[in-house]
Parts: C-alpha cells; structure tokens; sequence
C-alpha cells in the first residue's frame, strides 16, 4: 500500500504518517526502488492505534510506548490497563483542574459591570492592580 492508501485507511492525513515515522512511533516501512514507501498491515494497526491513543488523549511519548506494547507478543495487559488508568486519572485532575477555572471566569464576569466604562474588575483582578 501506499502512503495515500493508508491515510484512507487510518483517517490520517500523509502529513501525520510522516510526522509519526520521523519521531519513530511506528515501525519504518519498506521502500521500494524508486524511495517510495510501502505500507504492510500491520502499518495500518500501528497507526489506527495512534490515531485513536491521542484522540483519548495520550502524549506522543506516551503513545510510542503503547505501539512498543502492541509490537510486543509478550506483554502483560496488567501493564498497557495501568498506563490507561493512569491516563484517566490524570484526565480527571485535568477536568477539575478545567472546573476551577470556569469557576474563577464565571466570577469574573459577574463582577464586571460590562458597561462603556473603564473600570474593569476583571482586569484588575487579573493584573493583580486595584485601580479604581
């Protein structure tokens, strides 16, 4: 398969394929001749897996380790669940973490009366000043 293929088959764009070859994420294709790159099936696993690791939100990093494990007939699934669960946690404290921040926006904007003057809580708040 060519690059074009894949990129049908992973959702990918040829871009992102190449990018994830340069950094190593996935193991290096063939090339024929004339420099092009062909693709195997397994290709296609590789990067269907990264594809859908980083939209759950794992790092590059985090994602060459998980195609490490998929390449690995002797890995444990202890060990590929505790980096998901992993992953959730940190998610969560991301979230709260979101949360607060919403929070302390939603504050602001209630004590700014929004109108054509110049004093702005918000941005008083924000610069750490107390103009007034």
């Amino acid at each position: 398969m060519n690059i074009s293929d894949v990129a049908k088959k992973t959702g990918l764009t040829s871009k992102a394929i190449r990018f994830y070859e340069e950094k190593g994420l996935v193991t290096a294709p063939m090339r024929s001749d004339n420099g092009y790159r062909s693709y195997a099936p397994r290709h296609i696993e590789e990067l269907t897996l990264l594809r859908q690791a980083r939209q759950v939100g794992f790092t590059l990093d985090e994602c060459q380790e998980l195609v490490a494990l998929f390449n690995n007939p002797q890995r444990h699934s202890a060990d590929v669940k505790a980096r998901t669960l992993q992953k959730a946690q940190e998610i969560a404290l991301h979230i709260e973490e979101l949360k607060t921040m919403r929070e302390r926006l939603l504050a602001l904007a209630e004590a700014c009366p929004g109108d054509d003057g110049a004093f702005c809580p918000i941005i008083d708040n924000l610069s750490g000043c107390c103009h007034q």
